[in-house]
C-alpha cells in the first residue's frame, strides 16, 4: 500500500531520517504539554493565590496514579496496530481501531466515575492539608469530567502514530493547548473562577482534542479509518491490546508508588529542599518528554517491522534509537546543568537556598539522565515485538526494587541528598543492562520460531 502524505514507511528504505522525522513532532508535543501545564500553574498561582495553587498541585500525583493504568492500554493499541500494519493485515487493523475507540470511551467513563465520587476520600487518604482540601476536591471532580475525552484523544493519537503519523496529533495538541491557556486566563481573571476555572479550561480543551482526533480518523483514507456506526469491541482484539497495554499501565502505576517513597525521603529534609527538588524535577521533565518520544519511536518502528517479519531491520532500529536518545539525554542534560541556576531561578526568584538544593539534584540527574532514556528504548523495543510482561517485571524489580532497597539500606546509612539521588542512575543502569540482555534472548527466540514455521511442510 502506498503511504499517504502524513504517513511514514517504516518497513522499507533508510531508517535514520525517518526516525528523526517521526520523533520530532512527539518531542515538540511533549514540550508543549509541559509549557501548557506550567501556564496553568502560573495563572492560578498569580491570580487566585497560594491556596488555589496548592490545591491544583496536590492532585497531580493522585490523578496520574489513577489514570496511568488505563492510559497504558493505549500502548497496546500502538503495538497491535503497528504489527498488523507492518504485516499488511488491513482487516485486523480496522478491527483494532474500532475496538480501541470503544475501549477508550468505556475506560474513560469508568475512571471518570471513580474520580468524581472518590475525589475527597482519596485526597484525605493522602493527608492533603485541610485548608486546601475543598478546592482540591472541586478541581479533581471537574477535571475527571474530561477524562473520557482525554482517553479518546490518547488512544486516537496512538492509532495515528502506529500508522506512521505524528504530525497531526502534534497539531491537535497545539490547538487544544492554546485554547486551554486562553480559557484559563478568561475564566480565572475575568470570571474569577479560581481552581474551577482552570479545571473547566482543561476539560474543554480535552473535548476539543478528542473531537479533532475522531474527525481525523473518520476522514482517514486508509485502513485506520473510523466508521462511527461500526464501533464495537472485538474480544480477541481487546485481549491483544490488554496483553500488551495492561503491563505497561501497571508499570506506570507502580513507578508512581516508588516515586512517592523517594519524595517522602526528600520531604524529610525540609521545605527548602522540597522546593528545590520540585523545581529541578520540573526542569528535568523537558528532557524526559524528549527522550520518551524516542521510546515511542522505537515501539512503533519495531512493531511494524515485527509485523512485516523484517527482523534484520530491528537491530538497526535499536542502534539508531539508543544513539539518538543518548545525544538528546546527554546534550539536553548538559545544557540544563550549565544554565541550571537561571532555570531554577524562574521557579524561585532570588531564593539562594532553593537554588542550591535544586542544583544538588540537577548535578546528579542531568549527567546520567540519558540512562533513563536508553532503559526506556529497550522497553519500547521489547513491547514493539509484542513482549510486554517481561519488561514490566524487569522494570518493576530493577527500578522500584533497587530504589526502595537503596533508600532503606544505602540512604539509611548515609542520609544526604546526593546519596538519595544516586538511587536514580544506579536503578536506570542496572535495569538497562537486564533489558539489553533480555532483548537479544527474546529476539533470537522469535527468529528461531519463525524459521521453524517457514520450513514446515504444507
Amino acid at each position: 500500500m502506498l503511504k499517504k502524505n502524513h504517513e511514514i514507511d517504516m518497513c522499507n528504505g533508510p531508517l535514520l531520517g525517518k526516525i528523526i522525522i517521526f520523533s520530532i513532532p512527539m518531542i515538540l508535543s511533549g514540550i508543549l504539554q509541559l509549557l501548557y501545564n506550567a501556564a496553568d500553574v502560573i495563572v492560578v498561582g498569580r491570580y487566585s493565590g497560594s491556596t488555589a495553587l496548592a490545591a491544583v498541585g496536590s492532585t497531580g500525583s493522585l490523578t496520574n496514579l489513577i489514570i496511568s493504568l488505563f492510559m497504558g492500554l493505549s500502548v497496546g493499541t500502538s503495538v497491535t496496530i503497528a504489527q498488523y500494519y507492518g504485516a499488511g493485515d488491513w482487516k485486523n487493523v480496522s478491527r483494532v481501531v474500532h475496538t480501541s475507540v470503544a475501549t477508550s470511551f468505556i475506560c474513560g467513563i469508568f475512571v471518570s466515575i471513580i474520580g468524581i465520587f472518590m475525589a475527597e476520600k482519596f485526597l484525605i487518604a493522602m493527608d492533603t492539608p485541610y485548608d486546601v482540601l475543598d478546592q482540591a476536591a472541586l478541581y479533581m471532580r471537574i477535571y475527571f469530567i474530561g477524562v473520557p475525552a482525554s482517553m479518546v484523544y490518547n488512544f486516537g493519537s496512538s492509532i495515528l502514530r502506529a500508522a506512521g503519523d505524528t504530525r497531526r496529533p502534534f497539531i491537535y495538541l497545539s490547538l487544544s493547548g492554546l485554547v486551554n491557556v486562553v480559557l484559563n486566563l478568561f475564566f480565572v481573571i475575568v470570571f474569577n473562577m479560581g481552581v474551577a476555572g482552570v479545571a473547566w479550561a482543561t476539560v474543554i480543551s480535552q473535548v476539543l482534542s478528542a473531537v479533532l482526533i475522531i474527525t481525523c480518523l473518520t476522514q482517514f483514507n486508509g485502513p485506520c479509518r473510523l466508521v462511527l456506526k461500526d464501533i464495537k469491541i472485538y474480544r480477541d482484539k481487546l485481549w491483544e491490546i490488554v496483553k500488551i497495554g495492561l503491563p505497561a499501565g501497571l508499570q506506570g502505576s507502580i513507578f508512581s508508588i516508588s516515586n512517592v517513597l523517594v519524595q517522602s525521603s526528600v520531604n524529610s529534609f525540609g521545605s527548602a529542599v522540597v522546593a528545590g527538588n520540585s523545581a529541578a524535577s520540573n526542569i528535568e521533565g523537558f528532557i524526559y518528554v524528549s527522550m520518551n518520544a524516542i521510546y515511542n519511536t522505537a515501539l512503533t518502528f519495531t512493531g511494524q517491522n515485527t509485523g512485516a517479519k523484517k527482523y534484520n531491520r530491528i537491530n538497526r532500529i535499536l542502534g539508531i534509537c539508543l544513539s539518538t536518545v543518548f545525544v538528546i539525554g546527554f546534550g539536553m542534560g548538559m545544557l540544563v546543568l550549565v544554565f541550571g541556576r537561571q532555570l531554577i531561578g524562574i521557579y524561585a526568584p532570588n531564593n539562594i537556598e532553593v537554588i542550591k538544593y535544586g542544583m544538588n539534584r540537577l548535578s546528579v540527574i542531568t549527567k546520567t539522565y540519558f540512562l533513563c532514556g536508553m532503559m526506556d528504548v529497550m522497553v519500547g523495543m521489547l513491547r514493539g515485538m509484542g513482549k510486554s510482561f517481561m519488561p514490566m517485571v524487569v522494570s518493576v524489580v530493577g527500578v522500584c526494587g533497587i530504589r526502595i532497597s537503596w533508600i532503606f539500606i544505602v540512604f539509611a546509612q548515609n542520609r544526604d541528598l546526593t546519596t538519595l539521588y544516586l538511587s536514580y542512575p544506579v536503578s536506570w543502569f542496572a535495569t538497562f543492562l537486564i533489558h539489553f540482555i533480555t532483548y537479544f534472548i527474546i529476539k533470537k527466540r522469535i527468529e528461531a520460531k519463525e524459521s521453524i514455521l517457514e520450513v514446515q511442510p504444507i
